[in-house]
């Protein structure tokens, strides 16, 4: 090749390193699900529960709805999984309803802490609803995380606030939200789940925040906060499913367990919480479990 040729198309780029790019991903997921949590604290005296699922879907209704139109994938849209659908968008929006009032009420690292449950939560429900047999390590795990669950609530020192409870009750929801989640990819596209996901949450929304009769409209305030909830939910998992791509979860979901001491951060510099010990050391057992769970599945999947 001549010197000219060698200057015109230039030297190579090197590719990208793909665990360096999911860390990348991931980052971005830490930075867009803790930003909704503070988003729902700020707003969580203007509006319901209720009132955020709804108006955080109607933003979550438009991207998805651009996105499927710039992609062209409309026809992907269909009533064939309905029932399912359905199922998995009310265990998913009880879920958030509850992770949104919890972050509300107490610590954000604490409601983090038990939100990480979730997916030992799923291991309970798999050989009910997937067929999944749980062998010996997952077993142990599910052990281990349970024994964090009671570190990190005390039931036994200290009375079980309603708080603790909600957040406890979003890991469930969230769990049985992925469950029905993995049925509904054996048929469904990413699409489909999105479009049924926004638009069935919007009108669980609206039901909800209406039966009352005083449903209280965005302001200029909570408006913003509105969007960067709807926003940020939809870029959270987006990122999370992006890394996910590019690296197995033993290098992913470490990653993800830095939440949880970036929130405890974020919570001392902006509401003063302090983290308790017990919450540091339930969120050690409870991430442990993880950890265990997740090479389970890797050395299962050899």
């Amino acid at each position: 090749m001549s010197s000219y040729e060698s200057r015109k198309t230039g030297p190579k780029s090197a590719p990208v390193n793909p665990v360096l790019a999911a860390a990348l991903w991931m980052l971005g997921a830490l930075a867009c699900f803790s930003t909704m949590a503070v988003a729902g604290r700020e707003i969580s005296l203007d509006h319901d529960t209720f009132e955020i699922m709804f108006y955080r879907s109607c933003v979550g209704i438009l991207i998805v709805a651009g996105a499927i139109t710039a992609t062209r994938r409309w026809g992907e849209i269909g009533t064939g999984q309905i029932g399912l659908h359905f199922v998995r968008n009310v265990a998913h929006f009880t879920g958030q309803n509850l992770w949104f009032f919890a972050v509300s009420v107490i610590p954000l690292a604490q409601v983090f802490a038990l939100e990480f449950t979730s997916p030992l939560w799923v291991l309970a429900m798999s050989p009910i609803f997937l067929g999944e047999r749980i062998t010996r390590p997952r077993a142990f795990a599910a052990f281990v995380g349970f024994v964090g669950i009671l570190v990190v609530t005390r039931p036994f020192a200290v009375t079980l606030t309603p708080g603790v409870l909600a957040a406890l009750g979003a890991a469930i929801g969230f769990a049985g939200s992925a469950v029905f989640t993995r049925r509904l990819t054996r048929t469904q596209t990413l699409a489909a789940i999105l479009f049924f996901l926004t638009t069935m949450q919007a009108a669980f929304g609206l039901v909800m925040a209406a039966m009352d009769g005083d449903m209280a409209l965005p302001t200029a305030v909570s408006a913003p906060w509105l969007v960067i909830i709807g926003f940020a939910g939809l870029m959270a998992h987006f990122c999370l499913t992006s890394a996910l791509r590019l690296a197995p979860a033993t290098v992913v979901m470490p990653i993800d367990f830095a939440r949880l001491p970036l929130i405890a951060a974020i919570g001392w510099l902006l509401y003063s919480e302090k983290l308790e010990l017990a919450v540091v050391a339930g969120a050690a057992l409870i991430l442990t479990a993880n950890w265990i769970n997740i090479r389970a599945s890797v050395r299962e999947a050899r």
